[in-house]
C-alpha cells in the first residue's frame, strides 16, 4: 500500500472578534503536555498566530482521518486553555491594525527582514499530502505527470474566499498570497532527478531564496522524507474533505507511477496555460469552467469526472473508491468550503462565519 500523510496549518483566533491571536507558544506548549498529540506532531508556523498538525505515516485513509480528529481535538482544547480559537480558513478574514509578530526562529526572522510585508500577510493556511514514493526518479517522473491536474485539485479545495472583512471574489485567496514569493504555482517540467536537483541548487545560488524550503511550487519532493508533495490545497473546514483529498492525491501519485511503469506518454501542459487554469481555479473554485489538463475549458463537474475516471483502478487498488466517490458527490451538491463560508456569512453575519471555521476544529 502506498503510503500517505497529511499536514494541515490553522489559524490562532480572538473568540470574540475573530483577530489573529499570537498564542502559538502557549497552545504549542498546552497541546505537547496533552495525552492526545506527541510534541512532534505540532509545530509552530511563520506568524505567531499559527500553528501546524502532522500525521504519523498512514496506509489507510481512516487512519489519516482519525489522527486529524485526534490532533484537531488536541489544539482545540489547548487553544481554548490559552484563550483563542483554531480557525481551519485558508485565509484569515480579519487582520487587525498590527501585524502579527514572527515566530522568533533565525530562519523565520532572516524572512521577515527580506520580505517585511510579504511576511506581514502571511496569515494563510494550507494542507499538504506527502505520498511515499521511494524512489528519487519516480518522484521526479511523477511531478510530471501530476502538474495537469494541480489546478483541479485547488479548485476542489478552495476555503479562502475572505480577507481583511471583505469577500475578495476568489475561492482561494490563499493561492494569490501565496503566490507572490519568488519561486511559487505550478512545477516546471523536469529532465529527471539529476535536472530536479540541478535546477533547485541554481535557485539557491541565485541568493535570490535562502534555501530549499522557500522553494514553494504547488507540488515538489519533500526534503526530508521520501515523498512527493502536494501543497496547492487550502486547509479544509473538515476532516471527511481533507479525507477526500488525501484519497485524490494517493491515487493520482499511484497513477502516475502505474504510467511511467507502463511508458505511457508524459503530459506536457504548456506552462502558459497551467498558470492561466491555476488562477482561474483560485478565481472561481468549482463556480465555473476549469480549464482542464489538456488547456480546455470544461464544465466543473465533467472535469471532476474525468479525474475520478482517470483515477478509479488506483482508488479500487486502496479500497477507497466508494468513500472518495461519495464525497465528490457531496462536494458537487454543497460547493467547496469558500462557499460555505460565503453562506455562512451571508445567513449568519461575522458570528455565522466565525461558528463556521472555529466549529469545525474545536472538540471534534
Amino acid at each position: 500500500m502506498i503510503t500517505v500523510g497529511v499536514e494541515e496549518e490553522y489559524l490562532l483566533v480572538d473568540p470574540a472578534d475573530g483577530l489573529p491571536a499570537p498564542f502559538v507558544e502557549g497552545v504549542r506548549r498546552t497541546a505537547g503536555l496533552s495525552p492526545l498529540a506527541e510534541r512532534d506532531e505540532v509545530q509552530d508556523e511563520l506568524l505567531q498566530a499559527q500553528i501546524e498538525v502532522a500525521t504519523p505515516v498512514c496506509t489507510e485513509l481512516e487512519e489519516v482521518g482519525g489522527h486529524l480528529l485526534r490532533l484537531r481535538h488536541a489544539i482545540g482544547s489547548a487553544a481554548e486553555e490559552n484563550g483563542c480559537r483554531i480557525a481551519a480558513t485558508g485565509a484569515a478574514p480579519l487582520r487587525g491594525d498590527r501585524p502579527v509578530p514572527v515566530t522568533p526562529s533565525a530562519r523565520y526572522l532572516r524572512m521577515e527582514g527580506r520580505a517585511r510585508r510579504l511576511v506581514d500577510e502571511q496569515l494563510i493556511s494550507g494542507m499538504h499530502v506527502h505520498v511515499g514514493v521511494p524512489d528519487a526518479g519516480t518522484r521526479v517522473a511523477v511531478l510530471n505527470r501530476i502538474r495537469g491536474w494541480l489546478p483541479v485539485l485547488l479548485a476542489m479545495s478552495a476555503n479562502s474566499p475572505l480577507w481583511e472583512g471583505q469577500d475578495t471574489g476568489f475561492a482561494s485567496w490563499r493561492t494569490i498570497v501565496f503566490g507572490r514569493w519568488p519561486v511559487s504555482g505550478p512545477p516546471p517540467y523536469f529532465d529527471g532527478s539529476e535536472d530536479y536537483e540541478r535546477r533547485l541548487d541554481a535557485l539557491v545560488a541565485s541568493g535570490v531564496i535562502a534555501d530549499r524550503g522557500q522553494v514553494y511550487w504547488q507540488a515538489r519532493l519533500s526534503e526530508r522524507y521520501p515523498t512527493v508533495e502536494i501543497r496547492c490545497l487550502d486547509v479544509q473546514l473538515q476532516v471527511e474533505d481533507a479525507v477526500m483529498l488525501a484519497g485524490i492525491v494517493r491515487a493520482l501519485v499511484a497513477t502516475a507511477m502505474a504510467d511511467e511503469k507502463a511508458g505511457l506518454p508524459v503530459p506536457h501542459p504548456a506552462p502558459e496555460l497551467l498558470q492561466v487554469g491555476n488562477w482561474h481555479a483560485a478565481r472561481h473554485g468549482l463556480n465555473s469552467v476549469l480549464v482542464d489538463p489538456e488547456g480546455r475549458p470544461r464544465s466543473s463537474g465533467d472535469v471532476l469526472c474525468s479525474l475520478l475516471q482517470y483515477i478509479t483502478p488506483a482508488l479500487e487498488e486502496a479500497g477507497d473508491l466508494r468513500q472518495v466517490g461519495s464525497l465528490v458527490h457531496r462536494l458537487l451538491q454543497e460547493g467547496t468550503p469558500a462557499d460555505r463560508q460565503r453562506r455562512a456569512l451571508a445567513e449568519g453575519g461575522l458570528p455565522g462565519l466565525l461558528g463556521l471555521i472555529t466549529g469545525a476544529t474545536a472538540c471534534v
